[in-house]
């Protein structure tokens, strides 16, 4: 754990690494829990490949990696006595220096596991939170993912520290008042006082990409989002002609990045790469990333790009919708075009019978390596747009003005008619992330549309 600094610049290193990068290369053994009633979307394979490109995505050196049964789970270890012998023999036999467990533990379980065993153990968001400690560029990024560094360790002082008995203030006589602060109460005192501070900051970094977003008003925002090691930021790249880095590796993107891309009938929109999601995304991480994750919730489409060559895609489908929603995103607000990236590496006959993972505005078959389908993939995005130019012309009772309020707020007004004894007529272009809602709440009033 490292000193906190009260400036304005970044927090040099952050918090400190959960793996010691001083040595050349950290061997690692991986232990996948296929625990007994617990229902995921993703084969038990699917995990093990996963948590495995986890590990290679830090370049560890991953000496085995095995798929355990487990009963019942245990408060202790999670994994239980019989299991914690065997891979404490294993990692005095293997020389392994660190025990990656693919669940969420405890602090205790991790103390414990990391006792009986003899190695430094970490679960799946520590992990994770390594992973995005070390692939984050910009300052903003930083400071994300230091936030949700410091809420994971604040839990877990009593693991990190072994100079629990040192106090501090009354030279531990305790005249006055008792006992003087104990060690870990300072560090926790520290690290809240550090997320309060980095909180301030994300929040001024939110009040900034606001202003930005204004200004860019008037310009579609197309969001594209997907599973990591989906192909965003190919797709990216090729689609805008960027040099986002796009490598073969889980969560090569962080930080998003936001390029103008110019439509086939010529009307310019803003494209924009956002951080990959992934399967049980730490909550302390999609609260840490909301900021940058705002350019998704103001999006007018969202492409949802799928690596339809991994077995695995549907279940993965299913995990980004799972997190679109916890930010209160819906296909019934937002359109969302499907791309199904990758389509090089699989036989158009593997196609047939896929469905769409929710209500979509299109599905786009499409290889950012070899550049099929990408002006489709425009055209789809320009159809999505259309969307936005529909007009409705509503009748509003004289009595209901609450309702000419929302069409203030929520729509655009094209034309008013003369008022009459009944009311007033309204031609309106609404958007489509208050499509549903207008409909609900004028439904009968509606006169005509273009649609």
């Amino acid at each position: 754990m490292t000193e906190f600094d009260d400036d304005e610049a970044v927090h040099k290193g952050g918090p400190k690494p959960f793996i010691d990068r001083r040595s050349q290369q950290t061997r690692a053994g991986l232990v996948v829990p296929d625990v007994r009633g617990q229902i995921s979307q993703h084969s038990i394979e699917a995990r093990q490949a996963e948590f495995e490109g986890l590990a290679e995505a830090i370049h560890l050196d991953v000496v085995f990696s095995e798929i355990i049964k487990v009963r019942e789970i245990k408060p202790a270890t999670f994994i239980g006595g019989g299991h914690t012998e065997t891979f404490a023999a294993r990692v005095k036999a293997d020389d392994i220096d660190i025990l990656l467990v693919d669940v969420s533990l405890t602090a205790i379980q991790q103390r414990n596991l990391e006792k009986e065993t003899g190695a430094k153990v970490l679960d799946r968001t520590a992990l994770i939170l390594e992973i995005f400690g070390e692939r984050a560029a910009t300052r903003e990024g930083v400071l994300q993912v230091e936030l949700a560094h410091l809420n994971y360790q604040k839990g877990r002082l009593v693991r990190s520290w072994t100079h629990l008995e040192r106090q501090r203030g009354s030279g531990g006589y305790g005249f006055m008042g008792g006992p003087g602060e104990t060690q870990i109460e300072s560090d926790r005192r520290q690290i809240m006082d550090r997320i309060v501070l980095l909180e301030d900051r994300l929040e001024k970094v939110k009040k900034t990409r606001a202003q930005q977003r204004q200004q860019r008003s008037g310009t579609p925002i197309i969001a594209l989002v997907g599973y990591t090691n989906a192909g965003k930021s190919s797709l990216f790249n090729t689609l805008t002609g960027a040099g986002v880095f796009a490598e073969d590796l889980l969560f090569a993107t962080l930080d998003t990045t936001v390029r103008k891309l110019d439509l086939p009938h010529g009307r310019e929109v803003v494209l924009s790469d956002t951080v990959g999601f992934v399967a049980d995304l730490p909550t302390d991480l999609v609260a840490a990333f909301r900021a940058t994750l705002e350019e998704v919730l103001d999006a007018d489409v969202i492409l949802h790009a799928r690596d339809i060559a991994n077995d695995d895609h549907p279940a993965q489908a299913q995990d980004v919708l799972k997190v679109l929603g916890e930010l209160g995103v819906s296909a019934e607000a937002t359109p969302i075009i499907e791309v199904w990236n990758k389509v090089d590496l699989v036989n158009e006959a593997d196609l047939v019978g896929i469905a769409p993972a929710s209500k979509v505005a299109g599905v786009v078959h499409a290889s950012a390596k070899t550049g099929q389908g990408l002006e489709d993939l425009k055209l789809a995005i320009e159809k999505a747009l259309a969307e936005k130019s529909r007009t409705y012309h509503v009748h509003v009772p004289h009595t209901a003005g609450a309702d000419i309020g929302w069409l203030h707020s929520h729509a655009e007004i094209v034309s008013r008619d003369e008022p009459t004894e009944q009311g007033s007529g309204f031609t309106v272009r609404v958007d489509p992330r208050h499509k549903t809602a207008f409909l609900e709440r004028f439904n009968g009033r509606i006169e005509s549309s273009d649609a």
